[in-house]
C-alpha cells in the first residue's frame, strides 16, 4: 500500500478563517501575531499555529489561522475552558470589522516532492 497510514490518535487542526475590514487590517494583523495567537498557544492545548493570508481578494483581507492540537478531546477542552474568553477579546477589539468562521480538520498525511 502506498502512502501514509492514519495514526491511531490523529492530529487535529482548528482552523479559524477571518475576513478583516481594511480600516483595522494592520492593527488586527499585529494583534494576531503578537497577542492573540500567543494567548491561544499559552492555553497549553496547541503545539503550534500557522497564520496564512488567503490570496483571493474579495471584501477586505482574509486570513486563516491553523492551530495544531493532539486530539479532538483537547480541542473540546479548549472550547469549554478558553474559547469564550478569547473570542470575546476579539469582539471587544474589533467588533463587526472582523468576521470569522471555524472548521475542524483532521490531519491524514504529509507528502514531499522527491
Amino acid at each position: 500500500m502506498n502512502g501514509a497510514k492514519l495514526k491511531s490518535n490523529p492530529m487535529i487542526i482548528y482552523n479559524v478563517t477571518s475576513n478583516i475590514h481594511p480600516d483595522v487590517h494592520e492593527e488586527w494583523l499585529d494583534w494576531m501575531q503578537h497577542t492573540h495567537i500567543p494567548e491561544v498557544i499559552a492555553t497549553g492545548k496547541f503545539s503550534k499555529a500557522r497564520l496564512v493570508k488567503v490570496l483571493v481578494e474579495d471584501h477586505g483581507f482574509t486570513y486563516s489561522v491553523q492551530f495544531y492540537t493532539d486530539s479532538k478531546a483537547t480541542l473540546d477542552k479548549y472550547y469549554e475552558e478558553d474559547a469564550p474568553r478569547l473570542r470575546q477579546a476579539t469582539a471587544n477589539m474589533f467588533g463587526d470589522k472582523v468576521h470569522s468562521f471555524r472548521t475542524e480538520l483532521q490531519h491524514i498525511s504529509d507528502h514531499k516532492a522527491v
